[in-house]
């Protein structure tokens, strides 16, 4: 019997496994939603991924990554457009409900944030024609604070609504708990969110006391001090009702771990905590 309403980003257990074994383990514990990463589909090609997924009858809850908009030069800039082409049409292949997209920061020699998040909404502008023709949604995925310099200027749900208010129909949110739960706005902009049907994604895991490493160092879901079962509430509240994507990246602990016991403790938290 299938766990409703649990998605495995497959970063999660991407020391363990390729993205075959990760579905049949997934399989195994009666997960039949994935998210899996572009590189991971490099591995075994897309045409094989695609089959896997609908063989398996797999929702996939989203493609990860699209993004790294903002660059020095015109042609790092078109380029970055030209990927993110090729990763819509990934997503369309293999039936993705939205593409994520990790925005970017700073290009290099930069410090001017406010011409870097231009850039941002130029270049989802510029692929949203290629993600509306191929029925692709594009979530922005708004990152902590501690990213906005490397990763994604866009750094708040407010910021990331902005952008899907300016740019219209086709781009929503990926709400990732990790990123978001120390935003004193985060239930009213969930609640905006909800009323134009913006929310994509829902990203779970947990922060801990002490981290010990900004990007590698995320909880399992219980292990740290996010009010998981609140921010689903105002989540539902709003009206989104897909799976919660269990993503973690952890170098020193889950990572280490087989992937069967990452595997059931996510399911165990999934129904003990969220």
């Amino acid at each position: 019997m299938a766990v409703d309403g649990l998605s495995i980003n497959l970063a999660t257990v991407r020391e363990q496994y390729n993205m075959q074994q990760a579905v049949e383990a997934c399989l195994k514990h009666d997960i039949v939603a994935i998210a899996p990463w572009r590189d991971q589909i490099h591995a075994i090609g897309l045409s094989e991924a695609a089959r896997i997924v609908a063989d398996n009858k797999l929702q996939v809850t989203g493609l990860c990554r699209g993004g790294m908009f903002p660059a020095a030069d015109p042609a790092a800039r078109a380029a970055a457009i030209d990927d993110n082409k090729k990763a819509i049409d990934e997503a369309a292949a293999l039936n993705a409900d939205c593409l994520v997209l990790v925005v970017g920061g700073l290009p290099a020699g930069s410090r001017d944030i406010r011409h870097a998040r231009e850039m941002v909404a130029d270049g989802i502008a510029a692929i949203l024609p290629h993600a509306r023709a191929a029925g692709i949604p594009l979530a922005i995925e708004p990152l902590h604070p501690m990213y906005a310099a490397d990763r994604a200027c866009v750094n708040t749900l407010e910021q990331a609504l902005d952008v899907c208010d300016l740019l219209g129909v086709g781009v929503g949110v990926a709400i990732d708990v990790y990123h978001v739960w120390w935003d004193p706005k985060l239930e009213q902009q969930i609640a905006r969110a909800g009323a134009s049907n913006r929310v994509l994604a829902h990203h779970i895991c947990d922060w801990l006391v002490p981290t010990t490493d900004l990007l590698l160092d995320r909880g399992m879901m219980g292990d740290g001090v996010i009010d998981l079962k609140r921010i689903r509430r105002s989540i539902e509240t709003a009206g989104y009702h897909g799976p919660q994507e269990v993503e973690i990246f952890s170098a020193g602990n889950w990572w280490k771990r087989p992937g069967e016991t990452v595997l059931s403790t996510c399911v165990d938290r999934f129904r003990s905590v969220c």
